[in-house]
C-alpha cells in the first residue's frame, strides 16, 4: 500500500507525531527520495516496520556536526548510507575529471555532498553524539571498502574503510537481515561491543580469536600495501569466501589491530522480499526540495523483481555487494507494486523497467547452490555454460504475461541488463520470442563488450560466438514479426588484457558490421572486483599471471578513438593507433579500411599514386566504394528516426549558393 508520510526530517515532523524521542537516525549521501530502489530508505522503513522511531538526515551539511545533531540524540544509533552510487563514481569520469550533475541530489547539483561520504558522515556522527552511540556503516561504499583496497582515485591502497570510518560496526551486502538484529540487541541494551556474531558484518577487533566463525587470515594491509602479488592473492581469498553458504570469517592485520569480517547473510527468502516492498513507500521525493532530483525519474515507473546475479562479470562490483545467489520476490508482490504505479497521476501506462541486476534471473543457478553455496573457481555461464544450469525462464515470462494484462498498462519494457547467453540456454524459447513481441522499445541494450576471446577471458564473459548466435536468432525473429527493432551493444575498451591490436580487431568487426558506437565506456576500476585488481597489479588474481594492462591516459583515448574511428575529431589519434598497431593498411580506399587518406597524408591502403600523376577525370576515375551495410538489427547514427536523408538549414543555403554560382 503506498504511504501517505515520510519519515520525520526534522524536530518539527517529529513534533507533528508527537514525538519527543526517537530511536534510529538514517544518514545517506542521496537526496531523501521514499521509494524502494534506494538502500537507506529501505533500511529506514524496515526499521519503521519493526516498531522503532526512524529519523532520516538526508545529505546533510558535513563541514561540522552541527546538522547531525538538531533532531537530539537517538536513543539507540545510527545508521549511515554512502548512497546508491558509489560517490567517486558519481562525481568523477573514469579520466578524473569533476562531472556537472549529480544525479542524486536536488537539481542535478554537484557539492551537495563530500566524496567518501561514508567516512565523512561517521566523523561527524562520532563528534556529534559522543562515544556512547552506536554508530553503524553500510551500503555500496562500505561493502566494496571493508577490506584493504586499491583506490583509482588516490592511485594507492588504503586502509579498510572502519580505520577511517569510527563506526563499530560495518554491515556489507543486502544488510536487511544484519540491519534488524543489530537493531533488536541495540534495543535490549546490549552494548554494541558485544554484536561481533552477526553474519554480513565486520568490525575491528584486538584480538583475531574474536571471529567465531572458522576464521581465515588475510594478507595484512601492509603486505598487500607493499607487494602487488600479495595483493592478488588476497583479493582471491576475499572474494572465494564472499559466499553465504561455505565462506568462512576473513580476518585481516592493519596497524596491530585486526578487521574481522563475518561470512555473508544469506540472501532474504521471497517471503521477506515480499514483505519489504510491500512496506508503505510513498514513492516520491521529499517535499522539502525546491529543485527536482533527477534520479526519481528512472526508477518512478521501474519495478525490481530479483536481486544477486551469478553472471560473474570480473568487472561488476555486484558480486562482491549483493552476491552471486539469486532471489526474487512472487509474481503477486509484483503486481500489487503495479497496481499501485496505475494509480499514480504521473502514469501514462507504461512500466519502464522489470528487472534489476540481470532482469531474466529468477532463481539459482543450480539446484546445488542452495545446499553447497556458489561453485568456487568456476563460473556459471562463462566461458561455457555449466552443465548443472538450470536455465529457466517460464516464470519471469509468466510475470511479464501477466504484468501486460493489469488493467491501466499499455506496454511493459525490459530494459535493464539480459544475460543473451543465459537465454541461449534456455530450452523453451517463450520468452525470448515474447521479448521481441511486447517488450523492446525500438531497441535492446545487451553487453557483449568486446569480440577477441582473450580479452572476454578477463572479463569474464562469453565469447563473441555466443553473442552473434543471438544477434541472428534476434533478427530472425524481428522478421517473424514484421519488425524493425535494433541492438545495441554496450561496449568496453582499455579492460585489463586488451591491447591495440584487440581493440583494432574490434573496430574492424564494427566496421564490416556497419555499426560505429556513439559511447564508449572506458573501464573503471571500482573497488571490489577481480578487474580492479588485474588493473593495479597487473596479475590476474585467478592464476597469478601477468595480464597487459593500459593505465596511460594516452593509451586509453586510443583504443576508445578506435571504436569511434569515424569521429573527425578523433581522427589523428585513429592513425596514431593504427600506427602503433602496425595496421596502417587499413587506411586507404578500400571496403576493409577504416578511414579514407587525406590531403597531405601519407597513402597506406593500395599502392600510392606516383606523385605528380593525376587522377583520372570523368568515368575513367575510381569510384569511391561505399559504405557497408548496416547488418540488420544494429543502430547506425544514420538510421535515427528523424535525421535520414535531411539536410541541415546550413548546407541548403551553402548549396543554393553554388547552384547560383555564388
Amino acid at each position: 500500500m503506498r504511504g501517505t508520510e515520510f519519515l520525520p526530517v526534522s524536530r518539527e515532523e517529529m513534533h507533528d507525531r508527537d514525538w519527543y524521542y526517537y530511536d534510529f537516525l538514517v544518514v545517506t549521501a542521496d537526496a531523501y527520495i521514499d521509494h524502494p530502489s534506494f538502500g537507506s530508505t529501505l533500511i529506514a522503513r524496515l526499521l519503521e516496520a519493526e516498531g522503532y522511531r526512524v529519523a532520516v538526515l538526508a545529505q546533510p551539511d558535513w563541514h561540522d556536526c552541527t546538522a547531525f545533531a538538531r533532531m537530539g540524540k537517538p536513543r539507540y544509533g545510527v545508521f549511515i548510507g554512502g548512497g546508491n552510487l558509489d560517490s567517486m563514481v558519481a562525481h568523477y569520469t573514469v579520466a578524473k575529471r569533476r562531472r556537472e550533475k549529480d544525479l542524486y541530489s536536488p537539481g542535478g547539483k554537484m557539492g551537495l555532498r563530500p566524496d567518501r561520504p561514508t567516512i565523512v558522515y561517521a566523523n561527524r556522527a562520532r563528534e556529534a553524539f559522543g562515544s556512547g552511540t552506536a554508530i553503524i556503516i553500510g551500503g555500496l561504499e562500505a561493502s566494496l571498502r571493508r577490506f584493504a583496497h586499491y583506490d583509482y582515485w588516490d592511485d594507492k591502497v588504503r586502509r579498510p574503510i572502519l580505520y577511517d570510518a569510527p563506526a563499530d560496526l560495518l554491515v556489507y551486502g543486502m544488510g536487511e537481515t544484519a540491519t534488524k538484529e543489530i537493531a533488536r540487541r541495540l534495543s535490549k541494551k546490549v552494548p554494541v561491543g558485544d554484536i561481533t556474531d552477526v553474519r554480513g558484518t565486520a568490525f575491528i577487533a584486538q584480538d583475531a580469536a574474536k571471529c567465531i566463525y572458522r576464521p581465515v587470515i588475510s594478507p595484512s594491509y601492509e603486505e598487500v600495501r607493499e607487494d602487488k602479488r600479495i595483493y592478488a592473492r588476497a583479493t582471491k581469498l576475499q572474494y572465494d569466501e564472499n559466499d553465504p553458504i561455505r565462506g568462512r570469517g576473513v580476518v585481516q592485520p592493519c596497524e596491530g589491530r585486526f578487521l574481522v569480517v563475518n561470512p555473508p547473510q544469506r540472501p532474504l527468502p521471497r517471503e521477506e522480499l515480499d514483505r519489504l516492498y510491500d512496506l508503505p513507500f510513498t514513492r516520491e521525493v521529499h517535499p522539502m526540495y525546491t529543485e527536482p532530483v533527477p534520479a526519481i525519474e528512472e526508477v518512478r515507473f521501474s519495478i525490481a523483481h530479483n536481486r544477486g546475479c551469478f553472471g560473474g562479470c570480473n568487472f561488476c562490483a555486484l558480486t562482491f555487494h549483493q552476491g552471486r545467489m539469486v532471489t526474487s520476490r512472487s509474481i503477486e508482490s509484483v503486481l500489487r507494486e503495479a497496481e499501485i504505479l496505475t494509480k499514480d497521476p504521473q502514469f501514462k501506462g507504461y512500466i519502464h523497467d522489470v528487472g534489476g541486476p540481470t532482469a531474466n534471473f529468477r532463481h539459482a543457478s543450480c539446484p546445488g547452490q542452495k545446499k553447497h553455496g556458489c561453485c568456487k573457481n568456476r563460473s556459471c555461464l562463462a566461458p561455457q555454460p555449466c552443465r548443472n544450469l538450470d536455465a529457466d525462464e517460464s516464470e519471469y515470462t509468466e510475470l511479464l504475461q501477466r504484468l501486460r494484462k493489469l488493467p491501466g498498462i499499455k506496454k511493459v519494457f525490459v530494459r535493464s541488463g539480459i544475460r543473451y547467453d543465459y537465454m541461449l540456454q534456455d530450452k523453451n524459447q517463450d520468452f525470448f520470442r515474447e521479448l521481441v513481441a511486447h517488450h523492446i522499445s525500438g531497441q535492446l541494450k545487451v553487453a557483449p563488450e568486446h569480440c577477441v576471446s582473450s580479452v572476454l577471458d578477463y572479463m569474464g564473459k562469453p565469447h563473441f560466438d555466443v553473442f552473434e548466435k543471438f544477434w541472428h536468432k534476434y533478427q530472425k525473429l524481428n522478421e517473424a514479426d514484421h519488425k524493425q527493432q535494433y541492438l545495441v551493444p554496450y561496449l568496453m575498451s582499455s579492460h585489463p588484457g586488451c591491447t591495440l591490436a584487440d581493440s583494432v580487431r574490434l573496430a574492424e568487426f564494427l566496421h564490416r558490421t556497419g555499426h560505429q558506437p556513439e559511447q564508449v565506456q572506458d573501464f573503471y576500476p571500482t573497488p571490489g572486483t577481480l578487474s580492479t585488481c588485474m588493473y593495479y597489479t597487473g596479475i590476474d588474481p585467478r592464476d597469478m599471471t601477468e595480464v597487459y594492462v593500459a593505465r596511460s591516459p594516452h593509451e586509453k583515448a586510443l583504443q576508445r578513438a578506435l571504436l569511434q574511428w569515424g569521429r573527425k575529431d578523433l581522427r589523428p589519434l585513429v592513425i596514431e593507433a593504427l600506427e602503433k598497431a602496425e595496421r596502417t593498411d587499413l587506411i586507404g580506399y578500400e571496403d576493409r579500411c577504416l578511414i579514407r587518406p587525406q590531403k597531405g597524408e601519407k597513402y597506406f591502403g593500395k599502392k600510392a599514386e606516383e606523385p605528380g600523376k593525376r587522377r583520372p577525370e570523368g568515368k575513367d576515375r575510381p569510384r569511391r566504394p561505399e559504405r557497408p551495410e548496416s547488418a540488420p538489427g544494429w543502430r547506425r547514427r544514420e538510421d535515427t528516426p528523424g535525421q535520414k536523408g535531411k539536410m541541415s538549414q546550413r548546407k541548403k543555403e551553402a548549396f543554393a549558393k553554388r547552384r547560383r554560382g555564388k
